[in-house]
């Protein structure tokens, strides 16, 4: 696969999980985050956890085949839905629109 892929975007979600929310943070991004996401066209690429560092503990990306496309998930209503719903479960979160590459981004 060539370095990067001409017009994909990425689309990078740092933070920290809350203790006290883990088993809820997990239902919620497998059972609906994940999955609606998807259905919105935007594919999950990748999700890293961050085991020593002063790092955020987790890292997600999503991509999508086009900058608009992106830009169309993320002004919709119910992404941002989602996001409100995620920052329920999160700490110190951060979201990052990046042009695609094959290799990890932060």
């Amino acid at each position: 696969m060539s370095e990067e892929l001409e017009g994909y975007t990425k689309v990078l979600l740092t933070y920290d999980i809350i203790p006290e929310t883990q088993e809820s943070y997990y239902q919620f991004m497998l059972g609906e985050m994940v999955p609606t996401v998807q259905k919105m066209g935007l594919g999950m690429a990748e999700a890293w956890h961050t085991a020593v560092g002063n790092y955020p503990l987790r890292l997600v990306a999503f991509v999508g085949e086009t900058r608009e496309s992106v830009d169309g998930v993320l002004e919709s209503e119910q992404w941002e839905e989602l996001e409100t719903r995620l920052q329920q479960y999160v700490t110190n979160y951060t979201r990052r629109i990046v042009p695609f590459r094959n290799r990890f981004q932060f």
